[in-house]
């Protein structure tokens, strides 16, 4: 912990400049994109998170959430890019199931089409084989005394 005027002084430029390069959009140890929070302000600045405190740094504390307020879609531009691709990747999940239900409904419908036809051509034919018999009845009625 430092204790001398300096190391705070050296701590709070490293801070200072890590909060740049985030603002800035060009961490050298986060993730290209990461957001700009007190955490992230830390430790792109090599630190742990808990070394940045409002009661050593309350300038920088302060310049960090006023930014935060003012630039929302900064801030959160990750987490939401995270969640539009989550939910693109699920919507694309369920088109995709939503295809193959529709294409396995559509060839269940084909095949019952297809069916229909067949019986109902075997109903033709076979109310035509039944007319012929009635009719070859009704001659052979007719001749029988």
């Amino acid at each position: 912990m430092p204790s001398q005027p300096n190391e705070i002084q050296s701590a709070e430029n490293r801070f200072r400049q890590a909060f740049d390069r985030l603002k800035a959009g060009k961490p050298n140890l986060l993730a290209l994109g990461a957001p700009v929070t007190q955490n992230n302000v830390a430790r792109e600045a090599g630190c742990d998170p808990s070394a940045l405190k409002k009661a050593r740094f309350p300038a920088l504390i302060h310049q960090i959430q006023a930014y935060i307020e003012l630039h929302p879609e900064d801030c959160n531009s990750t987490v939401k890019k995270a969640k539009r691709r989550a939910t693109n990747r699920s919507m694309q999940a369920r088109l995709d199931d939503a295809i193959r239900q529709h294409d396995h409904a559509q060839s269940i419908l084909v095949s019952a089409n297809i069916r229909i036809l067949e019986l109902s051509e075997e109903v033709h034919s076979l109310k035509q084989q039944l007319d012929k018999l009635l009719a070859h009845r009704s001659d052979i009625a007719r001749f029988t005394p």
